[in-house]
C-alpha cells in the first residue's frame, strides 16, 4: 500500500496547524494579553480624549534609583497628569486601597496579584522625581478590560473598560498652562528609556532582581541600599521589613 498520499495530506495539515497552534499559545500568554489591553485603551483614549487637550505616551519605562519602573500610559494635561495602569483580565475581582494583594477568582479557581494602586503608586513617584512636579497635580488611574467584575467595592480610580475616561475628565480645574504641559512632554520624551525589547528585557530583570530575596536591593527613593529590620514593638513586634540604611533620614520601607 502506497502511504505517499496520506503522509502529503499529514503534512498538509501540520504546516497550518501547528502555526495556529502556536499562535493560540501566544495569545492566552501573560504578555500577549497585556499587549491588547494596552492597546485596547489606547483605542479608547484615541475616539473618547482630544488629543490636544490630553497630551499622551504609552509604554514610558525611566529609570530610578533601585532598576528602572514602566508605566502603560501617561495622560499629560492642563488639568493634571494621569497615570494609567491597564489590567486585561476576566473573572470576579475582590480587594481594597489597603491590601497588599487582590485575588481575581475564575472558574472556581483562585489567584493572586499585587494590588494594582500600589503598583501604580511607584509611577507616580517616578514621575514626580522626573518632572519635579508636586504630587498632589498626579493622578492614579487603573482600568480593568477584558470582561472582569468588581465583587468589592473599588475607589473611583479605579475602573472597568472605559471608565478611566470619565474619571479623567472629571477633573477641569487647569493647574498647568499649554507650556508647561509642552515642557513635560518633551521631558518624558526625551528622558524616557527607548520602546524595544532590549528595554522590556532589562527591565524584567531588574522586577526579577527585586523580587529574589537574597538578592541586594536599593532604596527605590535615595538610591541607599536597603537592609532588613525587625519591628520592636506593638502587635507586629518580631516582625521583618526592609528599611533603608540611612533611616532616619529616609524613612522608606518595604515588605519582605
Amino acid at each position: 500500500m502506497d502511504f505517499t498520499p496520506i503522509i502529503a495530506q499529514l503534512w498538509s495539515t501540520a504546516s497550518w496547524l501547528i502555526p495556529l497552534m502556536l499562535l493560540i499559545g501566544l495569545l492566552k500568554s501573560p504578555w500577549a494579553k497585556g499587549q491588547l489591553g494596552e492597546l485596547l485603551v489606547r483605542l479608547f483614549a484615541h475616539w473618547m480624549l482630544d488629543q490636544k487637550t490630553y497630551r499622551r505616551l504609552h509604554n514610558v519605562t525611566l529609570t530610578t534609583p533601585d532598576g528602572s519602573t514602566q508605566i502603560d500610559h501617561v495622560f499629560i494635561s492642563p488639568f493634571g497628569l494621569f497615570v494609567l495602569e491597564t489590567k486585561n483580565m476576566s473573572g470576579w475581582i475582590f480587594g481594597n486601597e489597603q491590601q497588599a494583594q487582590w485575588t481575581q477568582k475564575l472558574y472556581k479557581r483562585s489567584f493572586k496579584f499585587q494590588n494594582p494602586l500600589r503598583q501604580n503608586f511607584k509611577h507616580l513617584k517616578a514621575l514626580e522625581a522626573a518632572l519635579s512636579i508636586a504630587p498632589e497635580h498626579l493622578h492614579s488611574v487603573i482600568t480593568f478590560v477584558g470582561g472582569s467584575s468588581f465583587k468589592t467595592p473599588m475607589p473611583a480610580n479605579v475602573t472597568e473598560g472605559i471608565g478611566f475616561v470619565r474619571y479623567i475628565k472629571s477633573f477641569q480645574q487647569p493647574v498647568f498652562s499649554a507650556s508647561e504641559v509642552e515642557a513635560m512632554l518633551h521631558t518624558l520624551q526625551t528622558g524616557r528609556l527607548a520602546p524595544t525589547l532590549a528595554t522590556h528585557r532589562a527591565h524584567v530583570q531588574n522586577l526579577k532582581r527585586r523580587s529574589d530575596p537574597n538578592a541586594e536591593r536599593n532604596c527605590p527613593k535615595c538610591g541607599s541600599a536597603l537592609v532588613i529590620r525587625s519591628i520592636k514593638s506593638g502587635p507586629k513586634a518580631g516582625q521583618q521589613f526592609w528599611g533603608c540604611s540611612t533611616f532616619p533620614k529616609c524613612r522608606v520601607m518595604q515588605s519582605l
